[in-house]
């Protein structure tokens, strides 16, 4: 693990506000859809919340299909097998070396589609890597993972193999993105691609940064990619003019939503679209952070906007689709997890549009996944962060 002094005082607090659908291609001017008031916090919760266990900067989470395990991502470069009966936690070996500062380390986890022919799982993973001269870069890696069942639970990495990286490695150590979300249908990987806070590479078609990327499995380009004949970076790109994406989940229907953070105001919940161009940094629901106003998003022609936004800003986290037992009412929604917000958001799904529809106050919120049975699982960020279960209040 290679290890950096942190920001001043001043960029620190600058990156704690940062976190640390369909639309018409032309976008809907603010005014439309998902920009209403943002619901009182509840007084009564309609879950009850139970402390799981606790992790040192966890990052992401996972469960395991089909067994008692979730894998934790820790920011610092560590990877958890933690199995959920016992609460016991195994360190899982052959984690790369990661470039941890800032907003940078270890990163996602996701699993990939079908077990291998071995019974070791395939699995995604992003981290930070370091490059020349003070630069650095968000990578993703497939790799195996094999986990002891017979002796002492001991697990580990194995066959892992970079498939993708941010083009080019900058300096500063922010606006990774680095989430992934594998398809549906198991054949794609899609993964976010942060502006590293440099701005104007997210509408620079020669650059992979301020994007959604979509890839095969193996890392290869899809020869139905939107831009695959322009060949080189551009082939990656699913959709463009993205500031910083910290969430990506796909709904039953199969869409992508991805939940972006945006400059001063603005953060963003979008339905990402084949081709289209999000506006970042040319349009913006939100202001710059020293105050300049950015043109609104109904002011760019050719701009895709958000389908639910927030002036002040919340800085979304992970979010997860909700399809689960537990809470029918739920059903159709995202949960959106809330870092500088301190909630938990739900928005629920109506056709071609987001409602702002619940806000339950929490500690600051960086990861939610829901489980097979329909439980809601959430990983409160920073040091000795807790990882919470909501089931339905008796």
């Amino acid at each position: 693990m290679t290890v950096r002094k942190y920001f001043p005082a001043a960029m620190v607090a600058l990156l704690f506000a940062c976190g640390q659908g369909s639309s018409s291609p032309q976008g809907r001017p603010p005014g439309a859809g998902g920009d209403g008031p943002t619901p009182a916090p509840s007084s009564s919760m309609p879950f009850t919340t139970t402390e799981i266990a606790r992790f040192q900067e966890p990052w992401a989470m996972t469960f395991i299909p089909d067994s008692p395990y979730l894998l934790v991502t820790q920011k610092g470069g560590k990877l958890v097998l933690f199995r959920i009966s016992d609460r016991s936690k195994i360190e899982v070996n052959g984690v790369p070396a990661v470039d941890y500062g800032g907003q940078g380390g270890l990163g996602d986890i996701v699993i990939g589609p079908n077990r291998n022919a071995d019974g070791s799982l395939p699995v995604y993973l992003s981290w930070v890597e370091a490059g020349q001269g003070d630069t650095r870069g968000a990578v993703v890696a497939r790799a195996d993972l094999v986990i002891d069942e017979t002796g002492d639970g001991a697990a580990a990495l194995k066959q892992l193999t970079i498939i993708w990286r941010q083009t080019p490695k900058v300096t500063g150590e922010g606006h990774y993105s680095h989430r992934i979300a594998v398809s549906p249908d198991g054949r794609h990987i899609f993964i976010s691609s942060g502006d590293r806070q440099k701005f104007d590479p997210a509408q620079d078609m020669t650059s992979n940064l301020g994007k959604i990327i979509r890839l095969n499995t193996d890392g290869s380009v899809p020869q139905d990619n939107p831009f695959a004949d322009q060949r080189g970076t551009a082939a990656q790109i699913w959709s463009l003019g993205h500031r910083n994406g910290l969430g990506l989940a796909f709904d039953a229907k199969g869409n992508l939503w991805e939940s972006e953070m945006g400059p001063a105001g603005g953060d963003e919940v979008n339905l990402i679209q084949r081709g289209a161009n999000y506006g970042w940094p040319r349009v913006s629901n939100g202001s710059h952070y020293g105050g300049e106003d950015i043109p609104d998003h109904g002011t760019g022609a050719g701009f895709t906007a958000p389908l639910a936004w927030w002036n002040p800003s919340i800085s979304p986290g992970g979010m997860a689709w909700y399809g689960g037992r537990m809470f029918p009412q739920w059903h159709d929604s995202l949960l959106v997890g809330a870092l500088s917000g301190k909630a938990l958001i739900r928005l629920k799904i109506e056709g071609a549009d987001l409602v702002k529809a619940d806000q339950w106050p929490m500690q600051r919120v960086r990861e939610v996944e829901v489980g097979g049975d329909g439980a809601i699982w959430l990983l409160e960020d920073g040091m000795n962060a807790r990882l919470l279960k909501l089931t339905p209040a008796s």
